[in-house]
């Protein structure tokens, strides 16, 4: 179980160095101490869950990832044990790339699909022209606003806590910026999208966003996190991977409720 290909990216220095050591060390055996390690998130496991199995495996609770990924997402989740866990700010700030998919004409309160569909109007005929030039828009550096359910704290509570509740009003707005923004395909009203952006991008947020636009409403279905930085989900260990280092009975535990963490 090799990490095939990777690079240490745009690392320098002293963390450049680290990375490439604990690479090198995952290659040649089985101790993920002091390790970076990149994981293949499956759907349905957030990312936390992720960090219990990994603290399991190196058997430290010093164990911390770079990026939440939501629990319907999949993919890149850059994970850091022991000593490892001061590279996460190197990380965090690489770019993102993702992969996914968003489905026009149905809102929910999440703005994904962990969540049910509250609104539903047609919007078969909206046009790819169109969509490309909303997606302009987003283009650049922009203000985003926080989505109700997210793990951000308001007044010292996460906003979920409000959003279960039924108050639905949005957190504090960030500045990100969008790399590219590209539709891959279009099928009814589903729409395929590739995109790169900065950290604290809250891609279901541009999906709510590009509905809203349009005037159908939106919500993000599918998100894989392809690529951050130089390191690609194509080249990471999967959870079945980890569980071959964990012992009896794995997944133990990993079965409380899924919140939203980002």
């Amino acid at each position: 179980m090799s990490l095939r290909n990777t690079a240490p990216g745009k690392l320098s220095g002293e963390a450049l160095n680290l990375a490439s050591t604990v690479i090198d060390r995952l290659n040649r055996g089985k101790d993920l101490s002091n390790a970076v390690v990149l994981v293949n998130k499956p759907g349905g496991f957030t990312s936390f869950d992720v960090v219990r199995l990994l603290r399991r495996v190196a058997r430290t609770r010093k164990v911390g990832h770079a990026g939440t990924l939501d629990p319907m997402a999949t993919g890149l989740l850059v994970c850091m044990t022991g000593r490892s866990t001061k590279l996460s700010r190197f990380f965090l700030e690489m770019e993102k790339e993702y992969s996914g998919t968003i489905r026009l004409g149905e809102t929910t309160a999440s703005y994904d699909a962990d969540s049910p569909v509250d609104r539903v109007v047609d919007a078969h005929h909206v046009t790819r022209d169109a969509i490309r030039a909303v997606t302009s828009t987003f283009l650049g550096e922009i203000i985003q606003q926080t989505p109700p359910y997210s793990a951000v704290r308001v007044e010292g509570r996460p906003l979920y806590e409000r959003a279960r509740r039924g108050d639905l009003r949005s957190g504090p707005p960030r500045v990100v910026t969008i790399h590219s923004f590209d539709i891959v395909d279009k099928r009814g009203a589903d729409v395929d999208f590739r995109m790169s952006c900065s950290k604290g991008t809250y891609v279901r947020a541009l999906a709510h966003d590009l509905g809203e636009q349009l005037g159908v409403g939106a919500h993000l279905i599918r998100l894989h996190r392809d690529r951050i930085g130089d390191y690609c989900a194509s080249n990471a260990l999967t959870v079945n991977d980890l569980s071959d280092y964990a012992g009896d009975d794995p997944f133990r535990d990993l079965s409380e409720s899924r919140d939203h963490a980002s």
